[in-house]
């Protein structure tokens, strides 16, 4: 059986370019694990499927036809690869929502999951992380279930302070908020038959 397999299609220096294509995308997938990024994983991806393919129909195509189908694997399969690990971001890419420390926590809101005292409570972060529950403490008083709130002092672990956004209303946000209830007031009017 082994034989057949190394056999299999275009050699290079006697050897199996299947074969090696197989080998040669399996150690890549390896040494992602030394350095992980998606440095060496998307390309071992392609020469690895690039290379079962070669395995697969290597007794059945002729070698220049082989070889063009396994340049198209290695294209197809690594753009599939590549676009897999930028989607599903497996490394913290642009858009994942990791905090790289807990000084990135500063200034994220949330909303209170747990009533927040002086003494504890919890909240949900909307950018928090792979886990998006913290520990808090408010920073003056007590802050109700459901409440949205911002983080004031991340800490230095998985405590953080924090401060109802309430407290943060100025006249301006109140100007706001006023005319939002006003122009509520006249789309409802508006709708309303005569």
């Amino acid at each position: 059986m082994f034989d057949v397999v190394v056999q299999a299609g275009p050699e290079i220096y006697g050897q199996s370019v299947p074969l090696l294509l197989v080998l040669l995308g399996a150690a890549l997938m390896v040494l992602e694990a030394f350095a992980p990024g998606a440095h060496f994983i998307v390309i071992g991806i392609a020469l690895f499927a690039a290379g079962l393919v070669g395995i697969l129909l290597g007794p059945v195509l002729p070698a220049a036809l082989l070889t063009l189908v396994m340049a198209g694997i290695v294209i197809a399969a690594g753009g599939g690869a590549l676009y897999g690990y930028r989607q599903f971001e497996f490394y913290g890419g642009a858009g994942s929502g990791r905090t790289s420390d807990s000084a990135s926590l500063r200034g994220q809101t949330g909303r209170v999951t747990e009533r927040v005292t002086e003494r504890g409570g919890e909240v949900k972060l909307d950018d928090g992380g792979f886990n998006p529950y913290y520990r808090a403490r408010a920073f003056d008083g007590e802050i109700p279930e459901g409440e949205r709130v911002m983080v004031l002092d991340p800490g230095g672990g998985n405590v953080v302070t924090v401060e109802s956004t309430s407290v943060f209303d100025d006249d301006i946000d109140r100007e706001l908020a006023a005319d939002r209830g006003r122009d509520e007031a006249e789309t409802e009017s508006d709708g309303e038959p005569a």
